[in-house]
């Protein structure tokens, strides 16, 4: 998965956005290899509202020194275009404010994607930002923070943090003290620090870079999904090897609205191991990591979210549960989140359930943001849970009748993760199945 694939911004009209770069740690590097993946327009704009070094200029195709608005009048029509403010001891100067809004308009006017490195760090893989830093346009749709992960293990030192006393006062680490995982995250979340200057609206991104080893992948992904609660997305990645993991916050959407006609009662409330099937499945979702968890809810609604009522899920109730599995599943698609990436679908009469394949169906998501994946039992037979991503969910609001998500298995390509156990196969439609399920238990 390439880095504008991970951040969501690979194709339009995600691409066509301005999007402004701040911290350390391969900001720079990260600005133009997002500029080169960048396939919705023939062009580029690339600028900064702080400095670049004269060695970066090559990374474009085309360089304009914009003293005023007319040097932009014979503007390329191609390529990598890096605006600057005049050279001056090797580094570019930032541009002006009125230049900075000419490059808007011309985005807006023609869909030119418009990129901004709005922070400087001195090549350092930590930089904590000064009184009047970072410089981000207030029309920034997409801030990304990054932050470098070869600092983790060293000193807090002038070496590896651009202004370490400012970041000291904000983490409350000692001078010289070794920078931890614990101090990162709580600098990438300060108001004052990661967070700090970026506008409400804006989508916010932390990139992990520089996790060039299985450890520091592993180290990576543990801030991520701390960070999830302050950011919409975290990327953990290695601009070095052009690999990238997107850690994203994954629904658990469980189905507990059906009448239960085979059965010929409310399947949501037979027990196993001594609690009722929708509390089981809740209880699993919520400790694989799953959030939100929405439950809804139709046919004894009251009986069901009362087996709920003191754990952390939303309920839901879908008036329309007569007409089929369909509008149970619209139902929860329209309740996520902005941030949230993915979703992930769980029947009520399935508590045996294991959280293991929930979490191997969002791991494999982090690697590609394939577009729907499931669990493949034996090598041949598809079975619950299935994950869809966020790409899927116009699709998913458009089903009717009593049809689930597999109708629109033709129209993506779908990813399966092998697993060996059959028990995911198992549906309690019938008495018989309840009893078989009951046999398990008690193995």
């Amino acid at each position: 998965m390439d880095f504008a694939h991970a951040l969501r911004l690979a194709s339009a009209p995600a691409s066509n956005q301005i999007i402004s770069l701040v911290g350390a740690g391969g900001k720079t590097t990260a600005l133009f290899q997002l500029a080169r993946q960048t396939p919705a327009a023939p062009s580029v704009i690339v600028t900064a509202t702080t400095h670049f070094g004269v060695w970066q200029i090559p990374l474009a195709d085309h360089h304009i020194i914009a003293k005023s608005v007319d040097d932009l009048l014979d503007f390329p029509e191609k390529g990598v275009i890096l605006v600057t403010g005049e050279i001056e001891n090797n580094r570019t100067e930032p541009v002006a404010n009125a230049i900075l809004n000419w490059l808007r308009e011309k985005h807006k006017k023609q869909g030119i994607p418009l990129l901004i490195e709005a922070d400087g760090s001195r090549q350092k893989p930590l930089k904590a930002p000064a009184e009047h830093e970072p410089p981000i346009p207030e029309f920034s749709e997409v801030a990304i923070v990054v932050a470098g992960l070869s600092a983790i293990g060293k000193p807090l030192t002038e070496e590896f943090v651009h202004r370490p006393e400012i970041f000291s006062r904000l983490t409350n680490l000692e001078i010289g003290q070794t920078i931890t995982p614990n101090e990162v995250v709580a600098f990438l979340t300060h108001l004052e620090g990661g967070q700090k200057n970026i506008p409400p609206n804006a989508r916010r991104i932390a990139f992990l870079n520089q996790a060039d080893t299985p450890e520091l992948q592993s180290i990576g992904g543990d801030m991520a999904r701390e960070l999830l609660n302050h950011f919409d997305s975290a990327i953990v990645g290695s601009l070095q090897q052009n690999s990238f993991r997107a850690i994203e916050h994954t629904a658990g959407i469980i189905l507990a609205a059906g009448q239960a006609t085979r059965y010929g009662s409310p399947k949501q409330l037979l027990e196993w191991k001594g609690r009722p099937f929708v509390r089981c499945v809740a209880e699993t979702a919520l400790q694989a990591g799953l959030w939100p968890v929405v439950v809804v809810t139709g046919f004894h609604s009251t009986e069901v979210e009362s087996c709920l009522k003191d754990l952390p899920v939303e309920i839901i109730h879908n008036p329309e549960y007569m007409q089929g599995q369909s509008t149970s599943i619209k139902t929860g698609i329209a309740a996520m989140p902005q941030k949230v990436g993915s979703a992930l679908f769980l029947l009520a009469d399935q508590p045996q359930i294991p959280g293991d394949v929930i979490r191997a169906l969002m791991e494999t998501h982090t690697k590609e943001l394939h577009p729907i994946i499931a669990p493949l039992v034996l090598e041949e037979r598809r079975a619950n849970p299935v994950l869809f991503d966020r790409v899927t969910f116009p699709e998913l609001m458009q089903l009717t009748g009593d049809i689930g998500g597999r109708a629109i298995f033709s129209k993506y390509k779908v990813e399966y993760i092998p697993w060996h156990d059959d028990i995911l196969l198992l549906d309690v439609d019938k008495p018989e199945d309840y009893q078989k399920l009951i046999a398990i238990e008690n193995l």
